[in-house]
């Protein structure tokens, strides 16, 4: 049986009108002739062609779901309340990129601080210091202790909650102190945490306790809540009255993600938090503070409220830097890239999920060809399959450059997400190395420039990291099935839009 060209849809033995067929080949075209002029614009090359090579294999779901999910920006009401927040916070600080000292920085650390600072509007200051959560459930006592103590504000942003043994404690802590008369405030990102055991006992609790709560970025379009829904809130913050705050890759849910697939597969989530107390912390609450202006209309402090009172010099310089599609830039991808090719001596990147975008895949094999010591640790195994094959099939480009990738042993997967660069730089955070979390999440980074706390976490690295990682093996790889090589081609094919 034929079809009529590349269109099986079109069988020459049906009674097709012919000018129902003729109308919708000259739909087709007049499709593919606005797609090639329309979607390259302010678009990556990599993401255009993605989206041209859906549109033109099946133009009619192709463009359905370009229409749906297209865009990388958040609606333009959204991003005026960020762009309204950032100018409030630079009036406050007069413009300062970096709050004290800074003659005793290199210039590239300067310039990167300034570079984020013009991008997320929060400063490097001083005065900070840092404590490392090595252990998911550990972390979570740590911040139940911490909201006992709140006097009064607690401030909760995390992309993935749900109530199960090991978060109770934590989230009747949030109950406890909300009785006692604390302010506290709650976002939880909507389709994040959706489906999950013990979300739906949650949002009873939350309903029932009178907690000032929200979900963010919520898809309910029944009640005129919609935007695109892969747009998502992937934030991890906590701030107690200002004082002190965690921030990470960690979600509140148990390491085993509640899933019976997961317990099956014997699956653990392997984290990464920060304990922050300083400066830092107020910009942290600041990131929350926009956040929840952008899901209520309501802004919980005045503009002179953020004071930013941080020492000329001391403690452990760090700025927070925001990213995501309420922002016109990629952040968290230009200050990576940035540093990566300031590097002199040794990269080290900690990512759950590698997609890189061809400028940080230049980034890092262009410093690896130059000598530096670039290691990528990621996981052996995943909870995404496709991103998983896509991210396999830059292994060998990598090995080629000079890069050592590590593979943290199954079934624990690894989430943690770090950056070290020489001696004195590390990032931790929220943002995966993907273009999701370079475009498409709300994400928050942690910048420090300190050499003790930039070995503490070389130390990590070598006590728990490498010790569970086993070193891809060049030849090896190359010599994995031809099957296996196909997957991950195709499943490259959509990496820009993964």
């Amino acid at each position: 049986m034929s079809s009529f060209g590349i269109y099986p849809f079109f069988n020459i033995n049906q009674a097709w009108p012919n000018w129902l067929i003729v109308i919708l080949l000259l739909v087709d075209m007049i499709i593919r002739i606005i797609a090639l002029g329309w979607i390259p614009h302010n678009r990556r090359p990599s993401v255009a062609l993605g989206w041209l090579l859906a549109i033109f294999l099946i133009p009619y779901v192709g463009i359905a779901a370009f229409l749906l999910l297209g865009s990388s920006k958040l609606p333009k009401r959204r991003r005026d309340k960020q762009s309204k927040m950032n100018d409030l916070f630079r009036d406050q600080i007069r413009h300062q990129a970096i709050v004290g000292r800074q003659d005793h920085m290199p210039e590239p650390l300067s310039t990167a601080a300034q570079l984020n600072f013009d991008l997320g509007a929060l400063p490097m200051t001083h005065g900070n210091s840092f404590d490392l959560h090595v252990d998911n459930h550990a972390c979570m006592e740590a911040m139940a202790d911490a909201v006992d103590r709140a006097q009064r504000f607690v401030h909760f942003e995390f992309y993935i909650v749900a109530i199960d043994d090991t978060t109770r404690r934590l989230l009747e802590s949030l109950l406890a102190a909300h009785r006692r008369g604390v302010s506290v405030r709650v976002l939880i990102d909507h389709v994040g945490s959706l489906g999950y055991p013990g979300y739906s006992e949650l949002v009873k609790k939350l309903d029932g306790s009178g907690i000032s709560w929200r979900r963010a970025l919520p898809i309910r379009p029944w009640r005129g809540e919609y935007q695109r829904p892969d747009l998502r809130n992937h934030r991890k913050i906590l701030v107690v009255d200002g004082e002190v705050a965690f921030t990470g890759s960690q979600n509140i849910i148990d390491r085993t993600y509640n899933k019976a697939r997961n317990r099956r597969k014997g699956f653990q989530w392997k984290d990464l938090s920060v304990e922050c107390r300083g400066p830092v912390v107020e910009e942290l609450d600041a990131v929350f503070i926009t956040d929840w202006y952008s899901e209520t209309d309501e802004i919980l402090d005045e503009p002179d409220s953020f004071e930013l009172e941080a020492p000329e010099f001391g403690g452990v310089q760090a700025q927070i830097v925001p990213s995501g599609p309420g922002f016109e830039d990629e952040n968290n991808l230009r200050l990576f890239n940035h540093l990566i090719y300031n590097a002199n001596r040794r990269v080290v990147v900690c990512s759950p999920y590698f997609v890189p975008d061809e400028s940080l895949l230049h980034a890092l094999t262009t410093e690896a060809r130059s000598g530096v010591d670039v290691r990528l640790y990621v996981g052996e195994t995943s909870d995404h399959w496709l991103t998983h094959k896509a991210q396999q099939s830059y292994y060998d480009e990598l090995v080629r450059a000079g890069v050592r990738i590590f593979m943290y042993h199954a079934p624990t997967v690894l989430h943690s997400k770090f950056l070290m660069i020489d001696d004195e730089v590390s990032i931790i955070g929220s943002s995966n190395m993907d273009e999701r979390s370079f475009a498409m999440n709300l994400e928050v980074t942690l910048f420090i420039v300190n050499k003790e706390f930039t070995q503490r976490m070389y130390d990590l690295e070598a006590e728990r990291y490498a010790p569970n990682s086993v070193e891809l093996n060049a030849e090896e790889w190359q010599a994995r099935p031809l099957l296996k090589k196909y997957l991950e081609n195709v499943a490259r094919l959509t990496s820009s839009l993964l």
